[in-house]
């Protein structure tokens, strides 16, 4: 059973048809802050800190008439997580962003409702960070990931962003399927060699209209596949932060300062699904 999303509560309003870019969509950040700040300059964003130690602000001013979206995954494995929140949230406070949340975010705002999550895939760096925190800023971020939209549909049907990717049947609908697949693209339900979750390349199959931008799977560059473009280039495994200019088509990345988080599976898009028409 399918509802539409602007009705549901705590999940944002998807349907943007009606807002127009142009966009610098950025891929997964995982908590590298520095690269964050260095891509944003790049792609002509100025950012300033102010403040003292337990009351530090970040304002980020845009180039005239472009917008940041954030695809999710905000946290986790890099070295400054808090920071990286602060950046994001206060663009999408101020108008200059846009964002949707990423599985880490997700389990990460579990964490912060006090429900048991396991402290793995970075969780662990996350928690440790926010030890050093002023007291209210989790339960800031907490309400900042309660607001996002799981997915966002913009110029006029044109362009979609979501964490992990959506079918084209989607758009315009939400239910508990199309949740998990914005959040963790298409998966087996069962675990690989490496233990983690076994994916499948949805986008070799995505004949749709509407372009999608995504993230979730790191990738060593990115690239077209079928009107889609996943767009994590593995910045906090050591290789490089990126953004899409959009309607441009441009990749702007810039490289990681180092590897935070050794890899444990290889880079690039999962096989797809079995029996896959491609």
């Amino acid at each position: 059973m399918t509802s539409n999303l602007n009705e549901a509560p705590l999940l944002g309003r998807v349907d943007r048809r009606d807002e127009w870019g142009p966009f610098d969509i950025i891929g997964d950040v995982h908590g590298c802050a520095g690269e964050l700040e260095s891509l944003l300059v790049r792609l002509g964003y100025d950012v300033r800190w102010s403040g003292v130690p337990g009351a530090v602000d970040v304002s980020v001013t845009p180039p005239a008439g472009r917008r940041a979206i954030f695809v999710g995954d905000l946290i986790d494995r890099g070295p400054r997580a808090p920071d990286v929140l602060r950046i994001v949230m206060s663009m999408v406070e101020s108008g200059a962003a846009m964002a949707v949340p990423g599985n880490h975010d997700v389990k990460f705002m579990r964490w912060l409702d006090g429900k048991k999550v396991a402290p793995t895939h970075g969780l662990d760096r996350t928690i440790a960070q926010f030890e050093a925190e002023p007291r209210a800023f989790p339960a800031r971020v907490k309400t900042f990931f309660e607001a996002l939209p799981v997915y966002l549909w913009l110029e006029g049907g044109r362009l979609a962003v979501a964490h992990a990717g959506i079918k084209d049947e989607m758009l315009g609908e939400i239910s508990g399927e199309v949740r998990r697949f914005c959040l963790y693209g298409e998966t087996s339900g069962e675990t690989d060699e490496f233990g983690l979750p076994i994916r499948y390349h949805w986008a070799a199959e995505y004949r749709g209209r509407t372009t999608v931008v995504y993230g979730h799977t790191p990738v060593p560059a990115a690239d077209w596949v079928n009107n889609t473009i996943c767009i994590d280039t593995g910045c906090c495994f050591g290789n490089a932060l990126s953004a899409l200019r959009w309607p441009e088509r441009e990749i702007v990345s810039v490289a990681a300062e180092r590897v935070y988080t050794v890899p444990v599976r290889p880079f690039g898009h999962p096989p797809p699904r079995p029996g896959a028409v491609i």
